[in-house]
């Protein structure tokens, strides 16, 4: 059974708004104790899972949007990854600052978010700075992350929404 198209959009527009509000919400309350300098190898291991597992995950939506596959849902998986990774960083930042000498300007989870933001955008204002090793390590990863993988995935999904609508204005044409 086919479901009516303002159905869909609606279970569409539900899935954009509770994501990324229940990543946020768990983001603020899972405590993050486990991860930072009392278990550094743990804390490197995990994010590099993590990252690689995001990565991934990316990469195959990539793929279906590239062989133009009628299956999957690539922008909401794409969108869904790409908010998961803001708040893997600014997770990451979070627990990197408990340890003195790592960050100035960051002491909270909304300043670790704040700067996740700002470095993604390629803002930078300056007003939080990673000044240990281990910070800027973090910070180069996540600049790489978000040129290849986050910025491939938007790429992608820019040509599959130009394709849709030359698409749909060549069947408009045909009709008249």
């Amino acid at each position: 059974m086919v479901r009516p198209p303002h159905r869909s959009a609606l279970w569409l527009w539900l899935l954009c708004s509770a994501g990324p509000l229940l990543l946020g919400t768990a983001y603020f309350t899972v405590p993050l104790g486990v991860f930072g300098p009392e278990h550094p190898e743990f804390s490197w291991t995990v994010l590099a899972v993590v990252l690689t597992l995001l990565a991934l995950l990316l990469l195959s939506q990539i793929r279906l949007i590239v062989l133009q596959s009628p299956h999957g849902r690539p922008a909401l998986v794409i969108s869904g990854v790409s908010t998961l990774t803001v708040f893997v960083f600014a997770a990451t930042y979070y627990s990197l600052a408990r340890q003195p000498g790592e960050f100035n300007g960051l002491h909270t989870r909304i300043d670790a978010l704040y700067f996740t933001v700002v470095t993604m955008a390629t803002v930078g204002y300056g007003d939080i700075v990673p000044t240990g090793q281990p910070a800027r390590v973090v910070v180069l990863l996540q600049i790489a992350y978000t040129l290849v993988f986050l910025a491939a995935g938007f790429t992608s999904l820019t040509q599959r929404l130009r394709s849709q609508v030359g698409h749909r204005m060549a069947q408009r044409s045909h009709r008249k």
